[in-house]
């Protein structure tokens, strides 16, 4: 289990702010939970939805307002208030009214009328898709009731950034966003973070581009952690696994640093972990990557979140890059980068497997010249 602790102190679980706007103070996330199902009824946090008349006599009674009063906000706050159309006719949601007054509308209408004079129209890739995985999840149900996210869980909103070692993504933004319930491991977590260090290929192959490796990077090495506020939590399902932290913990110790703990991811879940919300945290994996994981947001599950649990971890954002094109062709992105090579414009040089195999080999398969040939896994890979 985790090896950090509940406090005794009910005040010490809400989160608060230390530092504005940046993150907050640690806090136990299942203590959090726990607080806020002290203070709500069940109906505050239920999937079932409230009749309209039962919704309006209990709206009624808690802002203690007239019946009157009533029918006026329903009529002024009714959706029929922001028709442009009218009521019998279909709109077209592509085309803006001419005499549009929302201001969201008279800044699409502007963005519109700049698009048409433009003479080269380019379609932005993640304008486009920005909101795809939301779109495809949110509001879905279980087949089965045995599927369904229980009333009351966690869901934490985690951001993985990219490696320090991509330097023109690694500050600006997310590489990926995941939903997970108060329920997951740390394991789950670590399984559902693609990074493209773990599809490398260990080899050199250009004696026998053919044959196929028989494992990648992933497969071989499967040692992994987690820190979060001063525990290691370590990944050791599996016999390969090893104590990667250790190295870390030794040298603290020796510098007289704080002490640190550490604990199984396997064996730790979500709830049990004592974080700060906007603190940048780290996973570190194949020896050296490491990417920063922030918990940007703990919240209850509510009915219009994706109920399926077999959905979970639910990826919500994934950043997608530009691919490395082959060096040749300018085409096709690169599958073979190659070293020492008298047909390469440069030294590394990037092919795709079409080129390669064109350049470096005979009708035979043989292989010409003297170079050495690496598989290369791009970071679109995963676009």
């Amino acid at each position: 289990m985790a090896a950090c602790k509940p406090s005794t102190d009910p005040n010490t679980n809400i989160p608060d702010y230390e530092y504005t706007d940046v993150n907050t103070k640690p806090f136990h996330i299942g203590s959090f939970r726990t607080e806020w199902l002290n203070r709500l009824k069940p109906s505050h946090y239920s999937y079932q939805r409230e009749d309209d008349d039962t919704f309006d006599a209990n709206f009624v009674k808690e802002m203690g307002i007239s019946a009157e009063t009533m029918n006026e906000l329903k009529s002024i706050c009714s959706l029929d208030s922001l028709r442009c159309h009218p009521k019998d006719q279909q709109p077209d949601t592509d085309v803006v009214p001419p005499d549009a007054t929302l201001k969201t509308l008279v800044q699409r209408k502007m963005k519109q009328d700049y698009k048409a004079t433009l003479k080269i129209t380019k379609t932005n890739r993640h304008d486009l898709y920005a909101d795809e995985l939301d779109r495809l999840t949110v509001g879905r149900k279980p087949e089965t009731v045995a599927d369904m996210i229980p009333e009351g869980e966690i869901i934490l909103t985690i951001n993985v950034y990219y490696p320090p070692v991509i330097e023109r993504f690694t500050y600006v933004r997310p590489h990926m966003t995941l939903l997970m319930t108060g329920s997951h491991s740390l394991a789950e977590l670590r399984d559902a973070i693609c990074c493209v260090s773990d599809l490398q290929v260990c080899g050199e192959f250009s004696n026998t581009p053919d044959v196929a490796p028989d494992f990648i990077s992933k497969d071989h090495f499967k040692s992994a952690f987690f820190f979060f506020e001063g525990v290691f939590y370590n990944d050791m399902r599996f016999s390969e696994c090893q104590d990667i932290s250790m190295t870390t913990i030794e040298w603290a110790k020796a510098h007289n640093f704080p002490t640190y703990s550490q604990a199984k991811m396997e064996d730790t879940r979500f709830m049990d972990l004592t974080v700060k919300v906007g603190f940048p945290y780290l996973y570190c994996h194949q020896g050296d990557c490491e990417h920063l994981v922030i918990i940007t947001d703990i919240r209850l599950a509510h009915e219009n979140d994706c109920l399926d649990k077999k959905l979970y971890p639910l990826l919500t954002h994934k950043h997608r890059v530009a691919t490395q094109k082959c060096a040749v062709c300018h085409v096709y992105i690169g599958r073979w980068f190659t070293t020492n090579d008298q047909f390469a414009p440069s030294d590394p040089c990037l092919f795709c497997d079409k080129c390669f195999r064109t350049l470096h080999y005979d009708a035979q398969g043989n292989k010409l010249g003297d170079f050495l040939a690496y598989p290369y896994v791009d970071r679109g890979a995963f676009n």
